[in-house]
């Protein structure tokens, strides 16, 4: 797949998904998250002289609710670009199979592609060694389905899988879900990478060195991780609730983006 053509006046981008692109973790000055896709935006509004962004992603949402809610209103906007991750929160279901949101991730891009927008998907991140690593087949199962769909389709694909710098600990939040602002930093370049974006930066730079901890600072953190996250998430997935109950999208129309300053 070639890169984003560039050569042109204004671009219309729609992000569509769950709290991977909604940006949970990575809080910004206005109060809302930011995220990888508003940092992505505003690397493309540095290239294109108009860049016109909506972000219809909604944190909690199964792959199903996505589809129903937002991409309607993304095939009604006619982007020229459009970023679509999800399936995540269902394959975290338990009974959870990898066909069925492969089946549906495979109707929105079709929808998606027969209008004319450019498509980027995503596969995970290697979850080998993190606390979700016994679902791995089950992931790696999905993300598959996700190559095959990009091909099939003519789609960019970021692969995150590949990125060593997001299996580090400070990539990731207080919750060990969603990425931290830097996990979120380096996510915006990889995409810029994979659509021949310029911009400044290596999404898998190096780590600084970890300076040595405390005895016992790991299983503290681990037993307090387990208290503020892992109980309240089970909690809600027991009672049927989501983080995302009442959340609306926080760009539902699109507006222009002022160029990336510097980061």
């Amino acid at each position: 797949m070639t890169g984003l053509d560039l050569d042109r006046s204004t671009l219309t981008y729609v992000a569509i998904g769950d709290s991977f692109t909604e940006g949970v973790g990575d809080p910004g000055p206005d109060g809302r998250f930011r995220g990888w896709a508003d940092r992505f935006a505003e690397h493309l509004a540095g290239q294109v002289p108009e860049v016109r962004y909506a972000n219809l992603a909604v944190r909690g949402k199964l792959i199903r609710q996505i589809i129903t809610d937002q991409l309607p209103r993304a095939l009604e906007l006619r982007p020229d670009l459009a970023t679509l991750c999800a399936g995540g929160n269902d394959l975290l279901r338990p009974g959870a199979r990898p066909e069925p949101p492969a089946r549906i991730l495979e109707h929105a891009v079709r929808r998606l592609r027969a209008q004319g927008t450019e498509v980027v998907l995503f596969t995970g991140v290697n979850i080998a060694g993190g606390y979700m690593r016994a679902r791995i087949g089950l992931f790696a199962r999905f993300y598959l389905d996700v190559r095959s769909i990009a091909d099939r389709y003519g789609c960019h694909l970021v692969d995150q899988w590949s990125m060593t710098a997001l299996t580090d600990p400070r990539a990731w939040d207080a919750d060990r879900l969603h990425m931290s602002p830097e996990g979120h930093r380096r996510l915006a370049l990889k995409v810029c990478r994979a659509l021949g974006v310029p911009a400044d930066g290596d999404p898998d730079a190096p780590w600084p060195p970890v300076p040595p901890s405390a005895p016992g600072r790991a299983r503290r953190e681990n037993l307090r991780w387990a208290r503020e996250y892992l109980v309240p998430w089970i909690g809600r997935r027991l009672t049927g609730r989501s983080s995302g109950d009442g959340v609306t999208a926080k760009r539902p129309d699109p507006a222009p983006v002022p160029p990336a300053a510097g980061e």
